[in-house]
């Protein structure tokens, strides 16, 4: 059985309430998921920790508080969802981390086994670079 539109809303409602692990037992732990663009985030992961690791977690670090996820738009065509994301923040050097995200993700069943995902590369780039610069100027004391 597919997943319908209001059941891919409701999943992602969990990364909008800040209840990342609760989407994420809805992604195969081998997930293929595919980061678009030329900015440090940017790749090909093949498991859903591999993605959280080298992703979201090195991204919090350049943060003042979580990523809040906004569900913007769900457009279906079978088991493929396109997703509109509303990403905000705030950088530790004051500015606000405010991202658009799409992404098209694939289902089997209920669970997500694949994903491509665009973004504002320009501004995770700016993120990364500011927030682990500063934390290397930290720790080198």
């Amino acid at each position: 059985m597919s997943i319908t539109k209001d059941e891919v809303r409701n999943l992602f409602k969990h990364l909008e309430s800040g209840d990342a692990d609760s989407f994420f037992n809805h992604v195969s732990p081998d997930v293929d998921w595919t980061v678009m663009g030329t900015h440090p985030l940017a790749g090909h992961y093949t498991s859903r920790e591999s993605f959280r690791q080298k992703t979201l977690n090195r991204l919090a670090p350049c943060l003042t508080a979580p990523i809040r996820l906004s569900l913007k738009n769900v457009l279906m065509d079978g088991s493929t969802a396109i997703v509109e994301l509303r990403a905000t923040s705030q950088a530790l050097q004051g500015w606000d981390f405010d991202n658009e995200y799409c992404w098209i993700v694939e289902f089997e069943g209920k669970t997500i086994i694949r994903v491509r995902a665009y973004l504002d590369s320009n501004m995770v780039d700016r993120l990364i670079a500011e927030g682990e610069a500063a934390s290397e100027n930290y720790y080198q004391g």
